[in-house]
């Protein structure tokens, strides 16, 4: 099968992505917080790693209360990461070097700490009590059993009064009322402020969330609190695309702007109207394989997925994209652990394992986003205590723990592998004092790994992880392959061989074969088709390999991408 032009070539499809977390990039002050000059410092490394669209966490006025994505200003830079001047000069650099910036766009809720909530808390019942959901209990019952993604009921009282607010993640994360036309024409006006000011779009967050099921009703409860998680109750409301439809006319459209969503439980029959040519996104995250063995109990019933189980999720999703438009490919952000810690088994976290990985979802159809340390192969954390632990989520995950009877060192054996703290560690720079991040109090605790696994240790070393991801990116954007590795489709094979992933990216003019064997043994493969033909290595993460009349030999934890002539 070979490719089917799905829309038209657009400037982004050939690049790579990063993903910043802000707070713990790079500190120039010495105050223990990632700062904007830290990022614009560090644009020279972001390019000659080669990267082209740069995803940035929010900056914003915030509280914090959820690290910034409770918004208390969204016109407004929080001066512990800097100035609006800080950012002006930000997108002016990365423009120079060619790079992308998107902005997070959290729009489902904002801080208690905004102005249109204070304002809504005055008289709830008012023009700004309508851009929020308030309720009075009937009956002596909330209006809904709705549990919070962070734990407890997503109803709050508003002290002294017996009005209820609606917030689905941190009480200090009052959600916003979508149904409020008022509202909308507010969110797009920022939205289109920040567009005019020279971004090229934004990582869109939460957004299933924005549509909720009304009137609000009990759901059949799914743990002992008698409560129902909020994750299984949205998504696919009604009425949800009519608002993403009106958010792009109005915004992203008129602006030709790049936009990234944070889309989970979509129906497959439904992806084209959320990728694909004037779709309401212009890519959305593939989350498939980051929910392989998740359950709704909580962290300490998940099973970490299997090598196979990550390759049947990403085939699927390779399958369902095709002929419609480019995912988003990652396997680890903020919200996640990391990646090499959570998909690769113990015996394959070393650096050969960890290159692997990187190519098996790097070379798939879809633009690939690197999270910050990726790239040097960073690994969670052992965190010592759960104090040492400062996501909300997490602390709540530990309390569950406990609830079902793990002890506290199990509790936090569990939270440890779960934490989304893990990928908000502060980046390891060099073997210096806190990894190089700080010369002051991270506000994180830095990974002890930081003496081994550090960029300076990376850069310009051969076979390292580091330059493994740059030779990766050189290779997706080289003329020669550009037309096979963006825009060509894949063609899975190989998938009854247990630990081995295999799959074709085949062109309109050429075909290359991308195989991976996650063993700690050698494996031996027959693939007929390439019987007669000859292969070439155009990519190896380490050691001999061997191709020879259909025949694939690989090391243990061998990864090769090979032309096909």
């Amino acid at each position: 099968m070979r490719r089917q032009q799905l829309m038209e070539k657009q400037w982004w499809q050939n690049r790579t992505a990063y993903q910043i977390y802000p707070k713990s990039f790079l500190d120039t002050n010495g105050d223990g917080i990632g700062d904007l000059p830290g990022i614009i410092e560090k644009l020279d490394y972001l390019k000659d790693l080669g990267i082209g669209i740069l995803w940035i966490s929010p900056v914003y006025v915030s509280p914090c209360a959820d690290q910034g994505y409770d918004i208390a200003d969204y016109y407004g830079i929080d001066p512990k990461f800097g100035t609006m001047e800080d950012m002006d000069r930000l997108l002016a650099e990365a423009k120079k070097r060619d790079i992308a910036v998107l902005m997070d766009l959290v729009v489902n809720h904002c801080s208690d700490e905004h102005e249109w909530f204070q304002k809504a808390l005055k008289d709830p019942e008012g023009e700004y009590g309508q851009y929020f959901y308030f309720a009075k209990k009937k009956d002596g019952k909330l209006p809904c059993n709705w549990r919070s993604y962070f734990g407890g009921s997503v109803w709050e009282n508003v002290e002294g009064t017996d009005w209820y607010y609606l917030h689905m993640f941190h009480k200090k994360q009052p959600d916003l009322n979508w149904e409020n036309p008022k509202l909308r024409e507010e969110i797009y006006k920022m939205m289109n402020w920040w567009l005019d000011k020279g971004i090229a779009g934004f990582r869109v967050d939460a957004i299933m969330n924005i549509k909720k099921p009304l009137p609000f009703q009990d759901y059949p409860a799914d743990r002992e609190d008698g409560l129902c998680n909020v994750g299984g109750i949205l998504g696919s409301q009604e009425g949800l695309r009519d608002f993403l439809n009106e958010m792009h006319e109005k915004t992203t459209k008129p602006h030709h702007a790049f936009s990234v969503g944070e889309v989970f439980g979509l129906d497959d029959s439904d992806i084209s109207r959320f990728i694909g040519d004037d779709a309401y996104f212009t890519s959305i995250f593939d989350f498939r394989q980051n929910g392989a063995g998740q359950t709704m109990l909580g962290w300490y019933d998940c099973k970490v997925p299997t090598p196979d189980e990550y390759k049947e999720c990403c085939f699927t999703s390779q399958k369902v994209s095709e002929g419609v438009g480019f995912f988003s490919n990652i396997i680890e952000n903020h919200d996640e652990p990391r990646g090499v810690s959570h998909y690769l088994p113990e015996y394959a976290q070393n650096e050969k394992g960890k290159k692997l990985l990187g190519m098996m979802y790097f070379m798939l159809k879809g633009l690939p986003f690197i999270y910050q340390g990726q790239e040097l192969g960073m690994e969670n954390c052992a965190f010592p205590s759960i104090e040492a632990i400062d996501d909300v989520s997490s602390r709540d995950e530990y309390q569950r723990c406990l609830k079902v009877g793990l002890n506290e060192e199990e509790a936090l054996k569990v939270v440890s592998h779960y934490s989304r703290d893990n990928g908000r560690t502060p980046f390891q720079w060099n073997d210096e004092k806190n990894g190089g991040f700080t010369t002051g109090t991270p506000w994180l605790m830095v990974n002890p790994q930081y003496k081994e696994i550090n960029a300076a240790s990376q850069i310009g070393r051969e076979g390292s992880i580091y330059e493994f991801y740059k030779s990766m990116i050189a290779l997706r954007r080289d003329d020669r392959y550009e037309d096979t590795i963006v825009y060509g489709v894949t063609e899975p094979v190989l998938e009854d061989q247990k630990d081995i992933m295999a799959y074709f990216r085949r062109g309109e003019k050429q075909d290359i074969l991308v195989i991976g064997n996650f063993r700690d043994e050698a494996a031996e493969v027959e693939i007929p088709e390439l019987k007669g033909k000859t292969c070439q290595v155009l990519l190896n993460n380490g050691g001999t390999c061997m191709a020879v009349d259909g025949r694939v030999k690989l090391e243990a934890l061998q990864g090769v991408v090979f032309e096909i002539k």
